[in-house]
This record gives C-alpha cells, sequence and structure tokens, in this order.
C-alpha cells in the first residue's frame, strides 16, 4: 500500500510538471470558456500546488527512514605505537604493541522503530492530504473567478444592450421634440443616461481585466495573457434536492482538511507513546576483537546501555507530547465544526440563490419586459412621459442583472461546497 502511495505521488508530481498544451501549441483554444479549461491548467502549472507534490513526496521517503536502525560504528585503536620506545612511532596494525578493532550496533527499545514508522506514516498521509487541501482551495478560488468574470462579461453586454436602448430612446425623443411633441429636456435625460453608463461600462471593463490578470495568476500564466470568453456555467443540482446530512457524512469522509487534522492527531499519538519508550535504555551491542602483530587472538564482547536517571525531563517531555496531542484534537474538532458551519451556510446560500433566479426569470422579468414594451409604445403614442420610459428601462436593466447575479451566485456556492466536499480529484 505504501509503494502505491509513493508510486501515486510520484506519477501526480511528474504530470504536475508537465506544461499544458495550451500554452505550447498555439493552435489549440485559449482556456477561459469553461471551468474544466481553466482547472485542466492549473493543476499542471500552479507553483505551490507542485510544491506542495514535492514535501508530500518527500514524507512519503521519510517513512523507510524512520525504523531503520542507527549505521554501526567503527572504532580502532592502535596500542603502543613505539613498542616501548624500542623502535619510532608507526601507524601499521601489525607493528604495534597491539591494535584494537571495536564494532558496535545501537538497538532501540522494543516497538520504538514501528511506532517511529507510524508517525512517519501518519506524517505522510497528512502531507498527501494537504496536497488535496490545497487543491481544493486552488480549484475554488479558479471556481470562484470564473464566476466572477461570467457575472462581469454579462454586465458588460447587458449595459452595452441598455446603451443601444437608450441610443434608440434618445432618437425617438429627438423625433417628438422636432415635431414639438416633446420637450428638449427628454433629449438631454436621454443623453446623461447614456453618459453615466458608459462611465459604469469602463468601470466594468476594468474590473473585467483585473479579474482576468487575477485568474492568469492563479494558472501561472503571464498576467496579460489571452483568456476566453466564459461560454457556459456548470449545471446546479436540482432546486431542494440538496440534503445537508447526506453532504455532512459526504464531508466528514472526503474533506482533505479533516483528513490532514486527523492525520496530525494519529502522528501526534504516536509521537506521545514515543516519549514513554524514553523510560527504557537504548542498548549498545559489540565486538572487539584484538590484533597482535599478525594474528587476532583475543576477542572481546561488549553490552552497553543508557541508564535514564532524569526523570523530571522525561515527564516534561511527557507532558509536551500529550499537550501537542490534545492541541491536534482540538484543532480537527475545531476543524469539523467550522466545516459544518460552512457547509450549511453555502447549501441554504445556493438554494436561496436558485430560488432567486426561478424567481426572476418566470416572474420579475417578464413583468418587466411588458413594462417596457408597455412605456416604449405609450411614449411614441404621446400618452406617457419620459420619466415612466426611464424608470422601465432600469427595472428591465435590474431584473436582468439580478439573474446574472443569482447565477454567478449559485456557481460561487457550489464551488464552495465541492470545497468542503473534497471529492473533486
Amino acid at each position: 500500500m505504501k509503494r502505491l502511495l509513493a508510486l501515486a505521488l510520484a506519477l501526480e508530481l511528474a504530470l504536475g510538471s508537465v506544461k499544458v498544451l495550451a500554452q505550447s501549441a498555439p493552435e489549440l483554444a485559449v482556456p477561459g470558456a469553461s471551468v474544466e479549461s481553466l482547472l485542466a491548467v492549473a493543476r499542471a502549472n500552479n507553483a505551490e500546488l507542485t510544491g506542495m507534490r514535492h514535501e508530500a513526496l518527500a514524507a512519503q521517503q521519510r517513512i523507510e527512514q524512520a525504523d531503520a536502525l542507527p549505521d554501526p560504528r567503527l572504532r580502532i585503536e592502535l596500542q603502543d605505537v613505539t613498542k616501548m620506545g624500542s623502535q619510532n612511532p608507526t601507524l601499521w596494525p601489525a607493528d604495534v604493541g597491539s591494535t584494537r578493532y571495536t564494532l558496535t550496533q545501537e538497538f532501540p527499545w522494543f516497538g520504538t522503530r514501528a511506532l517511529k514508522r507510524e508517525q512517519a506514516e501518519a506524517s505522510a498521509l497528512g502531507s498527501a492530504s494537504q496536497v488535496k487541501v490545497v487543491w481544493a482551495d486552488l480549484a475554488s478560488r479558479i471556481k470562484l473567478g470564473y464566476a466572477q468574470l461570467y457575472f462581469l462579461q454579462r454586465n458588460v453586454q447587458l449595459n452595452q444592450e441598455v446603451l443601444g436602448l437608450m441610443q434608440h430612446l434618445e432618437q425617438v425623443a429627438r423625433v417628438r421634440y422636432a415635431g414639438g411633441l416633446a420637450p428638449q429636456q427628454d433629449v438631454i435625460r436621454a443623453q446623461t443616461e447614456q453618459t453615466a453608463m458608459r462611465g459604469e461600462l469602463i468601470a466594468m471593463q476594468t474590473d473585467l481585466h483585473h479579474g482576468r490578470a487575477r485568474m492568469n495568476a492563479l494558472l501561472a500564466r503571464p498576467i496579460h495573457a489571452d483568456l476566453a470568453e466564459p461560454q457556459v456555467l456548470r449545471p446546479l443540482p436540482a432546486a431542494g434536492t440538496l440534503d445537508f446530512d447526506a453532504l455532512e457524512q459526504r464531508a466528514r469522509q472526503h474533506n482533505p482538511q479533516l483528513a490532514a487534522e486527523e492525520a496530525r492527531v494519529k502522528a501526534a499519538d504516536k509521537g506521545q507513546e514515543l516519549t514513554l519508550k524514553g523510560r527504557y535504555p537504548t542498548v549498545t551491542l559489540g565486538l572487539a576483537p584484538t590484533q597482535f602483530q599478525n594474528d587476532f587472538k583475543a576477542w572481546d564482547l561488549m553490552l552497553e546501555m543508557n541508564i535514564p536517571l532524569q526523570q523530571g525531563t522525561r515527564r516534561a517531555q511527557e507532558r509536551e507530547a500529550l499537550a501537542m496531542r490534545d492541541a491536534a484534537q482540538a484543532r480537527r474538532d475545531a476543524a469539523l465544526t467550522q466545516l459544518q458551519a460552512d457547509l450549511s451556510e453555502n447549501v441554504d446560500a445556493l438554494e436561496s440563490a436558485q430560488e432567486t433566479e426561478a424567481l426572476v426569470t418566470n416572474s420579475l422579468l417578464p413583468q418587466a419586459e411588458l413594462s417596457l414594451q408597455s412605456a416604449l409604445a405609450g411614449y411614441e403614442a404621446g400618452k406617457v412621459d419620459f420619466a415612466s420610459v426611464l424608470d422601465a428601462q432600469r427595472q428591465i436593466r435590474q431584473a436582468k442583472l439580478s439573474r446574472i447575479k443569482a447565477q454567478a451566485e449559485g456557481q460561487a456556492r457550489l464551488a464552495q461546497i465541492e470545497r468542503l466536499l473534497g471529492e473533486e480529484e
């Protein structure tokens, strides 16, 4: 299982280091028309995600190191290098009085290596979960950014449509003014409305430019690189079909932040058990042959161990490890509580956005369109004043804007729910 996890991390890291074809092949479509095209670029290019993959792979390699024995130690002692003053000093083992070779190996107390391995496995699992946390957050930010770009792009188009309507109204007002059927004030008001809308259009286009720059930053692309206009929104779940209890269970099982916190609890738990092993000694075994000229005539065995007398220090270490475990558990519980609150908030907000969109589409927008048509016909017939036409125009503009807002809000809430569920790969 551990080898499969390591292979999966290595494969994901290799895939993540490959630049997307959209950058290397100009003939391919520019990303941005759909959320999926943006996510594909981010998965391959985002530096933070790539860094987390490297860290997870590094943590995986620590598992094999954790339960390995310390390297053996070799010591060579040349004794009586002058042979009681009968010769000049020498470093050749056969020419000194005797040479002692001491080979030692340290052995931790029983169960210590297994605990270290389990602690490393928990830490590696936490690092792998952290990769998913980073990806879930990045994917959510991209989806939110896409929803914002969609809203801004549609708002610009709506502004341009209404601007064209105002230009038509200005022409109608001019004709009526030329025929003495309307005051000049109607023409001036139509021009004033157009000027105000052009100012709003400039602000919208600036926001759109900033949104594209932020999106390119998330994708690790040049800030001013081209992005396709958002074309489609992802389908939302049917209104009234979201079961909070079912979603909560899925979030408990798959939320990467919860998984990361649970892994920290396990690692802290193993760390607390490791500190208890400090009450027992570490054993060192040694073998020491002694060379006299060219023969080995003496063989010694050695047993060495530390004596754990500093109980005050060890008790402090145990209390520290216990506090760290309790802290990890508290963070996990806090993450679960926050998860439940965020999930509830976003489910309610998604349902509200769907209801708002349905209300605007089915009721408010048709009513506003009828009101505008009636006002235009009445104004051209001289039965309605220009103020009523402007009011009807503002109502239909507000209705369309409300529908776009509701659609973007629904997409934003869906992105947050998906982040909390943590099921997207």
